[in-house]
């Protein structure tokens, strides 16, 4: 879909929560096919009474301190794109000069009477429902309809989770290319429903490669967020259990039920041979991920004639 609109100029509405990388995919858009400019515009920043010079620019002496003419950055984005971050943001006295630009291609800057051409693809992006703000009187109606051309919803990451350990070997690869995770730290990253989407990820991952120096990285290197996370299952079900008994006081409980508990033995040569099979048989990298001496896995091995990766079986 990126590489069919880069092909076009319409005007593209981005939807999606924040942290799903709405800003990434404008640029890929606007990479596709355009030579100009890319321009991005915060809208929620704008605020204040210099909001309408920051997008149009203004002539100089147009206001107290407007020491001489300046560009807005609509005029900047000329042949280029306009990228309206967080454009649920805008007022609307800015939304209703903004469709004028739209629709005419030209600006006319604060405190000057010449029109000059700005003529731009506009991509914009939001993390609420505009549909609703139109409803609720809070977003222009026509404008919403200029922008949403095609529109185009990144999904959360908690819905994609088969990207996960692509987009941690490209952010390990930008912070820390000597870093490693354990099968345990990616069975958390995994699980975890990232709230903050693709950039708590990877604000995760820079964190843990900034605090650690390597190569693996241990469920005790995760932040606090994902260590809470990982006892938040069984509190939560305890919560659950006590509703449920105080709804239905007056019946007895029913008898539970006894869940299916594996050897020890079989859980520990599951846990070594799969400590093996990440290393490559190195058995050294593979007791540091068991958190054993290296003197004690021999015994393991030989305990349970395990040959690892192939080799051969583990020596006296």
């Amino acid at each position: 879909m990126i590489g069919k609109l880069g092909r076009s100029q319409s005007p593209v509405l981005l939807l999606g929560e924040t942290g799903t990388g709405k800003e990434v995919v404008a640029r890929a858009i606007h990479n596709a096919n355009s030579q100009g400019p890319f321009v991005p515009i915060d809208c929620s920043a704008l605020v204040g009474t210099l909001m309408e010079s920051e997008l149009f620019g203004h002539a100089k002496g147009a206001f107290t301190g407007a020491v001489a003419s300046k560009l807005g950055l609509l005029e900047v984005a000329d042949g280029g794109t306009a990228f309206f971050d967080e454009i649920g943001e805008l007022p609307l006295k800015l939304q209703a000069k903004l469709l004028r630009v739209i629709q005419d291609k030209e600006i006319r800057p604060v405190g000057s009477l010449a029109w000059r051409r700005a003529n731009f693809r506009i991509i914009a992006a939001t993390n609420r429902d505009l549909a609703r703000d139109v409803e609720r009187g809070k977003f222009r109606r026509d404008l919403y309809y200029r922008l949403n051309v095609v529109a185009l919803r990144l999904p959360p990451l908690r819905q994609r989770r088969e990207d996960i350990p692509e987009l941690v070997e490209q952010f390990l690869a930008q912070h820390g290319s000597q870093h490693r995770l354990s099968p345990e730290v990616l069975g958390v990253l995994m699980a975890y429903d990232w709230p903050g989407n693709v950039r708590e990820l990877e604000n995760c991952i820079a964190r843990m490669v900034a605090t650690n120096t390597g190569p693996w990285l241990h469920v005790a290197d995760l932040p606090t967020a994902l260590q809470t996370s990982l006892h938040a299952g069984p509190a939560e079900q305890c919560a659950a259990q006590a509703g449920a008994v105080s709804a239905t006081r007056s019946s007895p409980p029913p008898a539970p039920e006894i869940p299916r508990v594996p050897p020890l033995q079989e859980t520990e040569k599951e846990a070594i041979l799969k400590a093996l099979e990440f290393t490559q048989g190195d058995r050294a990298q593979a007791a540091h991920l068991l958190r054993i001496g290296r003197t004690t896995l021999y015994r393991k091995l030989k305990r349970y004639k395990l040959t690892p990766c192939g080799g051969p079986p583990a020596g006296p």
